[in-house]
């Protein structure tokens, strides 16, 4: 595939990102890196960062990874996070560094086509955002390209629709309420283009990864009390991207999407079981 073609079929997802989307995420940052910390800190313990370095964060979003990451680097080494989505970087710029780091350096641009450097790096890191290719083979081939021979790689993705009760619940809730919905591509690019294990394998094998390994992990995410849950439901996530499609169905699905939401409260907040993959590779 040529940049120009790879280039324009990405134009979809540059735009999600980088209008409602991308907003959205940003505006409600802190709720979103409270859900989903616990699993990238799973990855990031897989990747097993080391001091000095240097380390690429594919769809680092607001932030909060890469400065995880460069906590772990230290000042020796070096954070670049790459995002294809202007507002979620414009926080991620904002955030003060981590104690004994140093800034992560962010650069908005697309890691399936982008140079990123020859052999720039001693690993990758990926929380949830390596589904929104295109054109997976050639991302990953390309992102391969960026690292240094033996180089690691280590990102966290989502198992398939049915085993996320923290999506699956309130959709099912909502659904009753909407018009039908047209069937979805299950390889199309979204949060759960990488459900299928055999697929992901597929993919990096095809890029030139080796000693690939993929492993379920299994917890409970959330950590907000009911009304924020539901808010930031209705906002995110493929309930949320339907209801950015049809604004007017909110106040007849939150009713719905509350009663679902609310048996998982607990004296932590609301707590729903997520499942996810951990993936690991090496540039063989």
């Amino acid at each position: 595939m040529s940049q120009s073609l790879a280039l324009a079929s990405n134009d979809d997802q540059i735009d999600y990102w980088n209008t409602t989307a991308g907003e959205t995420w940003a505006r409600h940052q802190q709720q979103l890196d409270r859900q989903l910390e616990d699993l990238g800190l799973e990855a990031i313990s897989v990747l097993a960062p080391a001091a000095g370095e240097r380390i690429l964060d594919i769809g680092c979003g607001c932030g909060e990874t890469a400065q995880q990451l460069a906590a772990r680097v230290g000042r020796a080494g070096a954070v670049v996070g790459v995002d294809i989505s202007g507002p979620m970087l414009e926080v991620a710029r904002r955030r003060p560094a981590a104690d004994g780091a140093a800034r992560p350096e962010f650069r908005k641009l697309d890691a399936q086509t982008a140079d990123l450097g020859p052999a720039a790096f001693d690993a990758v890191f990926s929380r949830f955002g390596v589904m929104f290719f295109a054109d997976p083979a050639a991302a990953f081939a390309n992102i391969r390209a960026a690292l240094k021979p033996g180089g690691r790689l280590a990102f966290v993705c989502w198992r398939a629709f049915p085993e996320n009760p923290w999506m699956r619940e309130p959709m099912a809730a909502a659904a009753r309420f909407l018009p039908p919905l047209p069937p979805v591509d299950p390889t199309a690019p979204g949060p759960f283009a990488f459900a299928d294990e055999g697929r992901v394998r597929s993919i990096l094998a095809d890029a030139g990864f080796a000693d690939i390994a993929i492993d379920p992990f299994d917890t409970r995410i959330g950590g907000s009390g009911v009304e924020e849950t539901v808010n930031l439901t209705l906002r995110v996530g493929p309930l949320g991207r339907i209801l950015r499609e049809m604004p007017d169905m909110a106040d007849a699905v939150i009713g719905a999407v509350r009663a679902a939401i609310q048996p998982y409260e607990t004296p932590a907040g609301v707590l729903m079981p997520a499942a996810v993959w951990i993936v690991r590779a090496r540039n063989g």
